[in-house]
């Protein structure tokens, strides 16, 4: 029922074929690649290269892939993005002034695990995929489905012998209407993803040559189903097994890679900066396709997280568009920064889960509670991304419409939920008291990490902020209640335009 979830960033075979984790598909809007089991597995050329097999990225020699679209290499053509000119040349507002120990929280984690995952994505134009193993991967027969309704189809797979389509939900009233509009228009399209695709598979060729065994993972939003034609790419390089000092290894590493970034590989990227943060992160943008990175080096909980996220984002219909209007909501009023002390977009999509889970009558279930071997902390990486072909569609009893969601959301954080005494719990679909720990202490808002259990709200640390954020919640939920009007909070015509 998951678009593409069985096969991202990993083989769809068992684990003593396990070579590069093979084929793989993204989690994108439009339309997907279909793939079955066994037609991969019976496939010549994955016959041929099992005697590669390893499962061991030390062991693992780097081959040459085939050339990408275009050559972002020094001294060669590069061609310009054809994202449209309203998206060329953007650029961020300068943030070196800004203070950045509570940076890309989604990240952090406490255990550093080991992993021999990898990742595989389409390319546009052709059924090839690219591997961050860097080998080249054969050419599959492949089907797409067109998709009119802007959902993603359901993964055709012998597995599953009902195919449910994942269609939006139906919208009639016009609060509704305003929030599958918003959904439909900014939500990312697979133009986005392959742009973001382009750079990970170039930069995991320049990064080999320092480092043969690493492999470069494409995650977070562009992944995890909450993606918007205007997100961030996020990297995350994992370079061995063991595992890693972010405080002294992770930072040499991303100098490095800084440096590497400024010298060598100056005609694709610029501006790459070192942010010496708690986990520390190479921020860049790739001039060919205009899209900002943040690149971590093994914090793998990233990859761990996006699977969960993207398992709950397709298990009901409604999910996507309410966190997307929620994003956009929160970023236009102010609250969705956590450089500056507010809101980060993981603990926004972690709130409007609570949120769904904890309603009279649940739209969503805790995955971790009904599935724990599917969401164990400590599974290997390699084997996350079963998860999702393992998981039913989520039929719940609530026939509550967009609009009511949204408004709902607002009201909930705005007069219900006790900030001071409770914690948001993905984990166990409930508010739950909070813990007495050092990190939990003299922090205004607690959003428990569904997997390591830090708290990824811990940038509001100001009462300033937390007031406004508050504040924020009452002020819409209450012009949104006596108006119905999505663009009494949120005006409509120009999120469409900016995107």
């Amino acid at each position: 029922m998951f678009p593409n979830s069985s096969n991202l960033s990993r083989p769809p075979f068992s684990p003593e074929h396990q070579q590069y984790n093979f084929f793989s598909n993204l989690p994108v809007n439009i339309p997907p690649v279909l793939l079955f089991h066994q037609q991969i597995i019976d496939h010549p050329q994955f016959q041929s290269s099992t005697a590669l097999v390893s499962g061991n990225l030390s062991t693992v020699p780097p081959v040459s892939p085939p050339p990408p679209p275009f050559t972002y290499r020094n001294g060669s053509p590069v061609h310009t993005s054809a994202a449209p000119a309203s998206f060329r040349g953007r650029k961020r507002l300068k943030e070196q002034n800004v203070h950045y120990e509570a940076k890309r929280q989604r990240f952090h984690s406490p255990h550093c695990e080991s992993t021999s995952a990898s990742q595989a994505v389409p390319l546009p134009d052709d059924h090839r995929r690219s591997f961050p193993g860097s080998i080249p991967s054969p050419l599959l027969h492949t089907h797409y489905i067109s998709d009119l309704t802007g959902c993603v189809p359901p993964l055709q797979e012998a597995s599953f012998p009902d195919h449910i389509e994942t269609a939006l939900p139906v919208a009639k009233d016009k609060l509704s209407q305003q929030v599958l509009e918003l959904f439909q228009s900014c939500q990312q399209q697979t133009f986005d993803l392959n742009k973001k695709e382009r750079c990970r598979t170039q930069l995991q060729r320049e990064i080999q040559q320092i480092f043969p065994n690493s492999r470069l993972f494409l995650v977070g939003s562009s992944l995890n189903g909450f993606g918007t034609r205007s997100s961030d790419g996020d990297l995350c390089l994992v370079v061995k097994e063991e595992p890693m000092n972010q405080k002294t290894e992770a930072r040499h590493i991303l100098s490095l890679l800084q440096k590497l970034f400024s010298r060598k590989l100056s005609s694709y990227i610029e501006r790459p900066q070192l942010i010496r943060a708690k986990v520390p992160i190479v921020k860049f943008r790739d001039k060919v396709s205009c899209v900002e990175f943040d690149l971590n080096v093994n914090n793998v909980v990233g990859i761990r997280n996006t699977f969960l996220l993207r398992t709950y984002a397709y298990i009901e219909n409604r999910v996507r568009p309410l966190v997307l209007v929620v994003k956009k909501w929160a970023s236009f009023r102010g609250i969705n920064d956590a450089s500056r002390g507010t809101l980060s977009s993981y603990s926004l999509v972690l709130m409007v889960l609570h949120y769904l889970q904890t309603l009279p009558e649940p739209i969503l279930p805790s995955l971790q509670k009904n599935y724990p071997e599917s969401f164990a902390p400590t599974m290997q990486l390699h084997l996350v991304h079963q998860a999702p072909r393992t998981i039913p569609p989520y039929l719940s009893k609530n026939n509550s419409t967009l609009g009511d969601l949204l408004l709902g959301f607002l009201k909930y954080y705005a007069t219900e939920f006790d900030w001071s005494g409770q914690m948001i719990s993905v984990r166990e679909a409930r508010a739950i008291p909070r813990p007495d720990g050092i990190e939990w202490r003299n922090k205004f808002i607690c959003v428990e990490e569904p997997f390591d259990r830090t708290n990824t709200a811990r940038a509001v640390h100001e009462k300033q902020k937390f007031d406004i954020i508050v504040d924020e919640f009452r002020k819409s939920w209450q012009r949104l209640r006596d108006r119905r009007d999505l663009n009494c909070i949120l005006p409509l015509r120009a999120t469409i335009q900016k995107r």
